[in-house]
């Protein structure tokens, strides 16, 4: 009887084990069954006939597979354009179907028929044709750790109003980091919270938020000047990182710090996280020195009005931005010659080159590609055409 017993008694935990793990096991309530697996997307039910495809495996990164499959892990982004179901680039599930074949232009037939007025190119005319593959601008934290010139009344969804953080740190009446947010005075020796603190939003069910969701955490800033009409063109909204919304309750959430650029603190405003994929462009050679457009085609051209941290000298791998966005046709993508005013009688001075990663109305953020000299706030852009 004893023996019937414990045997029971084992069962009976062992079946709780199990029914535990598969209670852990469970995904997040944004996810659903697509065939055989979970997934957060809506993967696509037919594909264009020959397309490459790949089925996901546990472990795969759009990194790892970009280095695969195209011998670059920087093509990530044009491997994540071919799948557009996914519409965030860090999550991939097990089970999706990735299209990972590159679409190649069929060469034409070659003849040996040169026209007279053509010829053959040569030396810098030669690499203007032939620009090569196209290659990322720059890099993700480029995009997602810079920040954005806008309205300077923009107002946030939500904010961060605390950190587990806090209840760690013993009060101290008079330490000088002792400061007052809009929520509560606050004691804490941590200058930022970064990547796994704990922190808790002012937004919860009732506001729409669900756990899963994700954050970007931006702090307003400075006014912008434009360097020469003085007039503001808006204000600067710094990115400081993400979170990752775990609980959600009815008025309030948890969250973890997902990403994170400079610390984040109490205050800081939060608005849905967007993915901005890195935009690729064909470089070529600058243009010919001995060859500047104009002084009065750079009369009303775009200006670089501002750079990030407020850097005076400028060049290769500065982020900086500049007085024109999409209400001026500018796309992510798009190459600008830099120049440098001159004194009256001589040509415009080639200072380097610049390409745009992320657009807004008014202003665009862009990076410093190629500089022959330092790059100052006020220089002027034209348009490279390939």
């Amino acid at each position: 009887m004893m023996q019937h017993r414990l045997t029971c008694l084992a069962f009976t935990i062992l079946l709780l084990g199990i029914m535990g793990m598969a209670v852990a096991a469970q995904p997040p309530k944004d996810l659903h069954i697509v065939g055989d697996h979970w997934t957060a997307w809506y993967p696509p039910e037919t594909y264009a006939e020959g397309a490459e495809l790949y089925v996901i495996e546990k472990g795969d990164t759009l990194w790892d597979l970009s280095n695969r499959f195209y011998g670059d892990p920087y093509l990530w982004p044009q491997l994540w354009e071919r799948n557009q179901y996914i519409l965030d680039a860090h999550w991939i599930y097990p089970g999706d179907t990735l299209v990972v074949g590159l679409e190649v232009t069929p060469v034409e037939e070659l003849t040996m028929d040169i026209g007279e007025d053509e010829g053959v190119p040569e030396g810098d005319e030669l690499f203007d044709r032939a620009p090569g593959a196209p290659i990322p601008l720059g890099s993700e934290d480029d995009i997602y750790c810079t920040g954005y010139i806008d309205e300077p009344g923009e107002v946030f969804p939500f904010h961060v109003i605390g950190a587990e953080y806090e209840s760690l740190t013993p009060t101290m009446r008079d330490f000088s980091s002792r400061r007052s947010s809009a929520y509560r005075l606050s004691s804490t020796s941590k200058l930022g919270l970064l990547m796994t603190d704990i922190v808790y939003l002012d937004g919860g069910r009732q506001a729409g938020m669900m756990p899963g969701d994700v954050y970007t955490a931006v702090r307003p800033e400075h006014l912008v000047k434009h360097p020469e009409t003085k007039k503001t063109l808006g204000r600067f909204y710094r990115y400081l990182g993400r979170v990752r919304v775990l609980t959600a309750q009815e008025d309030s959430a948890i969250a973890e710090i997902v990403h994170s650029c400079l610390g984040i603190g109490l205050d800081d405003g939060l608005k849905p996280f967007t993915p901005e994929p890195v935009p690729l462009s064909r470089q070529s050679g600058m243009i010919g020195f001995n060859n500047p457009v104009e002084r009065e085609e750079l009369a009303g051209a775009p200006v670089i009005v501002s750079s990030n941290f407020d850097q005076i000298s400028l060049g290769q791998g500065h982020v900086v931005f500049i007085d024109q966005g999409s209400l001026h046709d500018v796309t992510p993508g798009d190459l600008y010659t830099i120049y440098r005013k001159t004194p009256a009688g001589q040509p415009p001075l080639i200072v380097g080159e610049l390409g745009i990663l992320s657009v807004r109305e008014q202003a665009s953020l862009a990076k410093i590609l190629k500089s022959r000299y330092a790059i100052h706030i006020g220089d002027r852009l034209d348009p490279k055409y390939e």
